[in-house]
């Protein structure tokens, strides 16, 4: 391995790896070596895996409002090709990457590059573990967990009142459940919140987590932080602490 290589992609990586082997193999596509198994796919893999253990904790840590679903939205969006390879844009990986005579480093695949970033996060957890690979993609990518928890917020009025309820008086709404009404297979639920010893308009559901979704409209609207336009659509205002 070239030295001035090697001491390029550990600034570019902000890493110094203690087997300089993974470094290079991390970012060997299958076109420039003689053995499959020398390439960066296995590296990538295994990366992979670590990538979406940390994003899936950190939503879990950060945003406990969120259901699985929600969390789900999060890890989808973020733990994605697309990206991946924008990660790997912006840490200029193309200027390192090993890659075969027919590949251009001018022209590559987003793929390609996606999946070294990838490679180098597996590469990283062999070398030094855990926490050290989860340091570095939470270095990376933690910005883009916020904007996709962000947009997730947007669609989960619970989340927002969550977030509001937090800020203005300290502490979790709550959800009432005051009447349901029909047989136990198509049952009805009236549900209001209840949130700094006041209680907002109730609102009936074909469910309870439909009614607690339109509850917690409710009371956004209700506190000016949400405003429902003409068309039927929710602009979520913006959410300032006290």
């Amino acid at each position: 391995m070239d030295n001035d290589w090697i001491e390029l992609a550990q600034s570019i990586i902000q890493y110094t790896f203690k087997d300089k082997t993974l470094l290079e193999q991390a970012l060997s596509h299958s076109s420039a070596v003689d053995q499959r198994h020398q390439s960066n796919e296995r590296l990538e893999f295994l990366g992979d895996a670590v990538l979406g253990f940390v994003v899936c904790n950190d939503t879990f840590q950060r945003y406990p409002e969120f259901e699985e679903g929600d969390m789900t939205k999060v890890k989808s969006t973020v733990v994605s090709r697309k990206v991946c390879a924008e990660i790997a844009l912006e840490l200029d990986l193309y200027r390192i990457l090993r890659v075969g005579k027919g590949m251009g480093a001018g022209n590559l695949p987003a793929s390609v590059s996606g999946a070294a970033y990838e490679a180098i996060i597996g590469a990283i957890y062999l070398d030094s573990g855990f926490e050290v690979a989860q340091k570095f993609v939470l270095q990376t990518i933690s910005e883009r967990i916020e904007e996709a928890a962000s947009s997730t917020h947007q669609d989960n009025y619970k989340s927002v009142l969550q977030q509001v309820g937090q800020k203005i008086a300290g502490f979790a709404p709550a959800y009432v459940v005051l009447d349901e009404k029909g047989p136990d297979h198509a049952k009805c639920f009236e549900i209001c919140v209840e949130l700094g010893g006041k209680r907002y308009t109730s609102k009936w559901g074909p469910s309870k987590k439909q009614a607690e979704q339109l509850a917690a409209l409710e009371a956004l609207k209700e506190l000016q932080f949400a405003e429902e336009l003409e068309d039927g659509t929710v602009n979520i205002l913006e959410i300032h602490g006290e």
